[in-house]
């Protein structure tokens, strides 16, 4: 049973790769997809690549340095890392391409106002009863919100 299923999964890979391959005319399109992917999947695979490189190479390394003990903190590291980017990353890109409002000012605030929370709720320097992550992006959503009207984006003369 697990033979079988192996053995298709090798073969629709290999048929996958067989049809794809006919599309792809340039190195441009096999590492860009053409240009004709959408942020939200061209962000996550460059995120899988980051982390998924990062397992290989960054966890191994960590095992023949500390052993068992060194890798343990790995998974909670990645995380931190997404949470991050969570609380920084996601309101202003959003709301720089969907909110015609949205102004650099309010995309700095947004990213340093959601990292300093994150980090505050997170070491409990502040005491939050929800989770910290969830009170880092409120900060950012108001402080993209709150910068983007108080420091709006110039008129442009065209």
């Amino acid at each position: 049973m697990l033979a079988t299923a192996i053995v298709c999964y090798l073969l629709g890979t290999m048929a996958l790769g067989a049809w794809s391959s006919r599309r792809v005319k340039t190195s441009g399109d096999f590492m860009l997809a053409g240009r004709q992917l959408p942020l939200f999947l061209s962000a996550s695979a460059l995120f899988a690549t980051w982390f998924g490189s990062e397992t290989i190479f960054g966890a191994s390394s960590e095992y023949l340095k500390h052993g068992l003990l060194g890798v343990m903190e790995d998974p909670f590291g990645g995380a931190l890392c997404l949470m991050l980017l969570l609380v920084s990353l996601l309101v202003p890109l959003t709301a720089g391409l969907y909110w015609n409002n949205a102004s650099p000012a309010g995309a700095k605030g947004s990213i340093f106002g959601g990292m300093l929370a994150y980090l505050l709720f997170y070491f409990e320097f502040v005491a939050m009863p929800f989770p910290h992550h969830l009170a880092a992006l409120v900060v950012s959503v108001a402080a993209m919100i709150g910068g983007s009207l108080l420091f709006p984006r110039p008129k442009r003369n065209d």
